[in-house]
């Protein structure tokens, strides 16, 4: 591989945003690719996975590198020099790249790659907290799998066709995809594509949406002509599933605490032909009490701490600390509470989070069903998803009953 000056430089200017700046990793990336309209789409690729990997890495790397934050810009450089030999790519003479130690920092790799905290680049306390809940073993294969880069999984809208008929059509313009058995809507790409360039994505006939997050809507157990609540909506991927699940059929009211959230769903659901939607933003108690007893299925998708998901957002390994796990967990407590009292006698609830932390899951509903509004619920089941087993994204949902 060649190293052009002008990719290689936007990779520099972007990491040392991520890095200094605290900005997100996915913004970044996405003006970065904006930056030059000449750029094709090996260009492209370049630049976003060299960004992710740099700061999928980021802790062996600055070890191997010896430098320490705040990162000067030439410490961002050394940086990249150890991504770049590491991958066996030829320096060029940049000044940047002078002295480069290339045989030392294979050494140095091969060194720290016996510690699991830097073979894994993640911080101590994480660590120790994995370790904790999952054991040894399980932690450390669910690190290794969450290092790898996450698949581009489609999910099908079938509100406007069918996974057999996309598939021939993604194939017309040279994107292959697989099915996966127990994905009833998903496509896999074989390789990479920028499909939300292709008119088939403007259309409406399909959302990206890892194979884990596709399984929440299918286990809330939805059927047409249902009022369904989706509590924590965000952006509305699993509200898009239902409605493709009611076939239009009913009504679906969409909460969230922000309306910036809500924006980007009300675009969704009129590229994806979903018109059973109601918007509705939590600004006041009122909004839940209102529904009280009133709902036949509830989908808390509770906020979490995110770590089934750091193959996709590998800059959160550096921004989550210790005692947002703390307050989450609270947090997740309180939601339960609160937003449970929505489903009405015989209704349905499910409580999902995209962690692999039991604290954040099992013990979660296991304290809730002692509580005196979850006296009044049973557990029908619930589903652990691992990304050392399932290769998708890790997951956690439970589907609890309304019983009195």
């Amino acid at each position: 591989m060649r190293l052009h000056r002008n990719l290689v430089f936007t990779v520099i200017d972007s990491l040392l945003a991520i890095f200094n700046e605290g900005e997100y990793a996915d913004k970044v990336v996405a003006r970065a690719l904006k930056k030059d309209k000449r750029w094709g789409s090996s260009d492209r690729k370049f630049v976003a996975e060299t960004i992710y990997e740099v700061v999928r890495w980021k802790r062996l790397y600055t070890e191997i590198a010896e430098v320490k934050e705040p990162f000067t810009r030439d410490d961002i450089w050394r940086i990249f020099a150890v991504w770049a030999v590491l991958r066996g790519i030829t320096l060029p003479d940049w000044k940047y790249f002078e002295n480069t130690p290339a045989r030392k920092i294979k050494g140095r790799f091969d060194e720290l790659s016996k510690t699991r905290k830097y073979r894994e680049s993640i911080p101590d306390w994480m660590d120790e907290l994995g370790v904790k809940e999952l054991g040894e073993e399980l932690w450390t294969k669910e690190l290794a799998a969450q290092n790898q880069q996450a698949k581009v999984v489609l999910r099908v809208n079938t509100l406007k066709t069918t996974k057999e008929k996309l598939r021939a059509q993604l194939m017309d313009l040279e994107i292959e995809t697989e099915f996966h058995d127990g994905y009833d809507d998903a496509l896999i790409l074989k390789e990479r594509a920028n499909v939300f360039m292709t008119d088939l994505f403007k259309e409406g006939l399909f959302e990206v949406q890892d194979g884990s997050s596709q399984l929440v809507a299918p286990f809330l157990d939805v059927k047409p002509g249902m009022r369904v609540v989706d509590a924590c909506a965000g952006a509305g991927g699993k509200t898009l599933h239902i409605a493709s699940i009611m076939e239009n059929k009913g009504q679906i009211i969409a909460m969230d605490l922000y309306e910036s959230k809500q924006k980007q769903l009300k675009l969704r659901a009129r590229r994806n032909g979903a018109f059973n939607i109601e918007y509705r933003i939590i600004d006041s108690t009122k909004v839940i009490k209102k529904l009280h007893d009133k709902a036949d299925r509830v989908l808390i998708d509770a906020p979490c701490s995110g770590l089934g998901v750091l193959k996709r957002n590998p800059d959160s390994k550096w921004k989550l600390q210790p005692e947002f796990i703390d307050q989450i967990k609270q947090t997740q407590r309180e939601v339960l509470q609160d937003y449970s009292k929505m489903v009405k006698v015989g209704g349905k609830l499910v409580y999902a989070t995209c962690s692999v932390l039991p604290s954040e899951n099992q013990e979660q509903v296991n304290h809730f069903l002692t509580t005196e509004t979850g006296k009044n619920f049973q557990l029908i089941k619930d589903h652990k998803v691992l990304a050392s087993e399932s290769g998708f994204d890790g997951f956690y949902m439970a589907l609890m009953e309304r019983i009195k």
